[in-house]
């Protein structure tokens, strides 16, 4: 009897990853290594966290020095090495200058991106935190106010990692959160908690109504529409304290860069 054709095998077939790629990339941190070297720690949109070295970055002759330096959208050519992959190539694609010159806005830009740093796992795509960070630069170039650039950076990030803060209703029983309720605000539960739960005493602080419509307002809006809001310095700064109590929740600890930011802010120059 004869049969038909046998079909055809399938062979897998391992394809090498390719020893030098580029990617786009802003600098996150970076240390001295021996004598000329640079070790970079990068965000990168398809990658994510990736730790670099930058052979020969600090020589005055080297061709990529001026280039791989932090507020900066860089393009980027590496060949994969051992312990960290090399720069051979580099190019500025976007510089925020600007920023560099308020202090201020300089500090703040330092903060999110220390933010991003701890979000993000290496080698692991991040492009919502890479997206975000990037515009968050940009507006801060533009001259935004940089606390409530923060702010609505800090809500994003939470956003852009699963975890935002729930401010419309309470977060044990899911009921609505009506204007006459006694807020809690319970980083460690997610959010706002309505008056019907105890929760946890350590972990809760009272939630003004002006202080929760402001949460609300950057869950909502866009970054544009923050900046012309209008609101009373007192819910600023309790408005400021309940995010930074959840992103050290969601990130485990306080940012180091924070001290200096407030340092900053709190100078006589920056009144």
């Amino acid at each position: 009897m004869r049969g038909g054709p046998w079909p055809a095998t399938s062979t897998l077939v391992n394809v090498p990853t390719p020893r030098m790629y580029r990617t786009q990339a802003i600098v996150l941190s970076r240390f001295e290594l021996g004598e000329a070297d640079r070790v970079l720690t990068l965000l990168t949109p398809q990658d994510g966290k990736i730790k670099v070295i930058a052979k020969g970055v600090r020589k005055p002759t080297s061709r990529i020095g001026g280039s791989v330096e932090p507020f900066a959208e860089l393009q980027l050519q590496l060949v994969r090495g051992r312990t960290f992959d090399v720069i051979t190539q580099a190019t500025v694609s976007q510089a925020w200058l600007n920023l560099r010159d308020r202090l201020e806005s300089a500090a703040t830009a330092w903060y999110i991106g220390e933010l991003a740093e701890r979000a993000v796992e290496e080698r692991a795509g991040a492009y919502p935190v890479y997206a975000l960070l990037k515009r968050a630069y940009q507006l801060l170039d533009d001259g935004m106010a940089p606390s409530r650039l923060a702010r609505w950076f800090e809500f994003g990030l939470a956003d852009a990692l699963g975890m935002r803060p729930e401010v419309d209703r309470c977060v044990e029983c899911d009921r609505v959160l009506e204007l006459d309720d006694d807020f809690r605000w319970v980083p460690a539960l997610g959010g706002v908690l309505c008056p019907r739960h105890p929760g946890p005493p350590a972990e809760q602080t009272r939630l003004s109504l002006g202080a929760l419509k402001l949460l609300k307002a950057y869950r909502r809006l866009d970054i544009e529409a923050i900046a012309a809001l209008r609101v009373a310095p007192e819910i600023e700064l309790e408005t400021e304290g309940a995010l930074r109590r959840f992103v050290r929740h969601m990130l485990e600890r306080d940012a180091r860069s924070l001290a200096f930011l407030d340092e900053v802010r709190a100078a006589p120059w920056s009144s």
